[in-house]
């Protein structure tokens, strides 16, 4: 007999009287419970946090962009045409409306495939503008929540969690990556390992706890990796081996455990579904991007580049501790440091001051088990010593080029300082076991006057000290915006000049209407476009006409007051009589029809 049985009715309907109806205004507060809870304020908190942190980034999101007129307006331009395909043609995705006539040419460039729904709202340049900057508070945000979310299920408390979250999203390093929006997205990296922990029970404050495990978790997490590495190849790649390396690793584990002690560890036919369902998504994902850029060096094999980028590119061990000179509390007095790297965007890579001193205080004291915060000192020091690329050890390199001759697809990683999303997200690990530490005997002690006003207000020292190390001084240049001689222009267009940043931003220019272009810039010059670039050196002339008519271009723009410096300078004196072409000028701009 159930106790409800046995206890019998309740004593108003014993008396003839049908029970109480539960207060209305319980009703509703129980109804929005959701607005106090824990990942509602984590949410909210990091959206309001990453407008502020940003600023001025959506004072003018129509018009300007964070950190310069570079790769920013590269990626509103694939953000925008992702979105465009998925909407009008998605078969032809990869075969973008730039560097006319060449096939493949998205992939030409990390392509942020996975913003293509954000790229699928609105229309236009300036929608394409106001939605980059968006996406660059959000990529913020979701970093923090990222973060947080991981040091949360790896058993730090939640004043851990923010500290840790407002370390990695606004590290100071991120501040020379201002302008690359494939670089600050990393958000997924963190936030899949913790949907991954989450839904395997494990945790590193209490190891494996099998009645904790949340088989869907675990398939979300896999979903979210494969979205991370969907964003580009980048930073996803790092990721795709290090959740190899843990499969391997934990599956040895298992089998080992299993033979030590002749039974099964609880598993889980569930979880194990889960985990292939999710790891063939990751897989799949991984797979087909990888394929379709092995297309684009088959077909243009000078997108090789050899190790000597890598070398280039790897940093001395000065540059973990100097900051960007876009850092409000360091840039200037880390002023002299930087003129010892030979490329600073690159090279600039301190982490944080702050998080380091907690990071290292954080081995010592911990709510991690000491086993645990030692395999993450090593993790660190591990991915430090990758970081040094060529730095480490020269050509005989045991790190960062030996993995570049090894694994698939690791010499396409030219840059080894952006080994630092994986250093900084174990320092904030570290910091947030600390900050727990000294943060749950606060919450335990006695609720007295002093002790509510006392103990937050200690806890808010280490968060500040981390969220003003965040506080940048980012640029935001003006965008220009396209001529209105671009819509009179019969597609396939060739604008001129041609190179730079001016490619980049005649790509941008042609998210009104996306229009056939010639134009276009990546990490390499295609075959086409570099002789397309030496015949219409001389533009307009009988030859350069032939040349373009004969590879399908109807129509050349021409931007004179661009031109100063380049072959085209004068090009408005020019003659066009006896060439079969016809000219006309709208606002200094000049259209030829051909």
């Amino acid at each position: 007999m159930s106790t409800r049985a046995a206890d019998g009715p309740p004593a108003a309907a014993r008396d003839g009287h049908p029970p109480a109806p539960a207060a209305p205004h319980r009703d509703h507060l129980a109804r929005w419970r959701w607005l106090r809870h824990e990942w509602t304020a984590a949410a909210v908190g990091a959206l309001l946090l990453a407008v502020v942190l940003t600023w001025p980034t959506m004072r003018h999101p129509a018009s300007t962009v964070p950190g310069d007129l570079g790769d920013p307006t590269l990626q509103a331009w694939q953000v925008a045409w992702s979105g465009h395909a998925l909407l009008s043609h998605p078969f032809d995705l990869w075969h973008s409306n730039t560097f006319y006539p060449e096939r493949y040419t998205f992939a030409y460039s990390d392509t942020l495939l996975g913003y293509a729904p954000l790229g699928a709202l609105g229309s236009g340049f300036e929608a394409a503008l106001v939605r980059y900057n968006v996406l660059y508070v959000l990529v913020h945000a979701l970093a923090f929540v990222g973060a947080y979310a991981l040091v949360r299920q790896l058993g730090a408390g939640r004043w851990g969690g923010a500290v840790a979250g407002v370390a990695w999203a606004y590290a100071p390093w991120r501040l020379a990556h201002a302008g690359h929006l494939n670089i600050l997205s990393s958000g997924g990296i963190a936030l899949s390992l913790a949907m991954l922990a989450r839904g395997h029970g494990w945790s590193l404050r209490h190891g494996y706890r099998p009645e904790r495990r949340r088989p869907g978790w675990a398939l979300g997490g896999w979903i979210v990796a494969a979205w991370q590495v969907s964003l580009g190849f980048g930073i996803g790649l790092p990721l795709v081996y290090f959740l190899l390396a843990v499969v391997l690793v934990a599956a040895g584990s298992y089998g080992w455990s299993w033979w030590r002690r002749r039974e099964r560890l609880p598993f889980g036919r569930r979880l194990l579904l889960a985990d292939l369902a999710g790891g063939l998504v990751f897989g799949a994902v991984t797979l087909l991007l990888g394929l379709v850029y092995l297309r684009v060096v088959d077909l243009n094999p000078q997108a090789v580049r050899s190790l000597d980028w890598t070398e280039m590119f790897s940093p001395p061990l000065i540059g973990f501790v100097t900051a960007p000179a876009d850092s409000w509390l360091w840039g200037e007095p880390h002023a002299a440091a930087r003129e010892q790297l030979s490329w600073p965007p690159e090279m600039a890579l301190l982490p944080g001051m702050a998080l380091i001193g907690m990071a290292m205080a954080g081995l010592f004291v911990s709510v991690y088990p000491v086993r645990q915060r030692v395999a993450l000192g090593l993790g660190v020091l591990v991915t430090v010593l990758l970081g040094l690329g060529a730095t480490l050890g020269g050509d005989g390199d045991p790190g960062y080029l030996t993995l570049s001759r090894h694994l698939p697809g690791w010499d396409a990683l030219r840059t080894p300082g952006r080994m630092m999303h994986w250093t900084s997200l174990l320092l904030a690990v570290l910091a947030a076991g600390l900050v727990t530490t000294f943060a749950e005997p606060a919450r335990r002690a006695p609720t007295g006057r002093w002790t509510r006003v006392l103990a937050p207000a200690a806890l808010l020292v280490p968060l500040a000290l981390v969220a003003v190390e965040g506080v940048n001084r980012t640029p935001h240049p003006v965008v220009p915006r396209p001529p209105a001689a671009m819509r009179v222009a019969e597609e396939p267009v060739l604008l001129l000049p041609i190179g730079g940043t001016n490619d980049l931003h005649y790509m941008l220019w042609t998210t009104d209407g996306f229009p056939r272009v010639a134009n276009g810039l990546a990490g390499f010059e295609p075959v086409s476009l570099a002789q397309t670039r030496v015949a219409a050196t001389s533009f307009p002339d009988p030859a350069s006409v032939a040349y373009l008519r004969g590879i399908g271009i109807r129509s050349v723009v021409a931007l004179p007051d661009r031109a100063a410096g380049t072959p085209w300078e004068g090009i408005a004196a020019r003659p066009v009589d006896g060439l079969g072409i016809t000219r006309e000028e709208r606002d200094g701009v000049l259209v030829y029809h051909l």
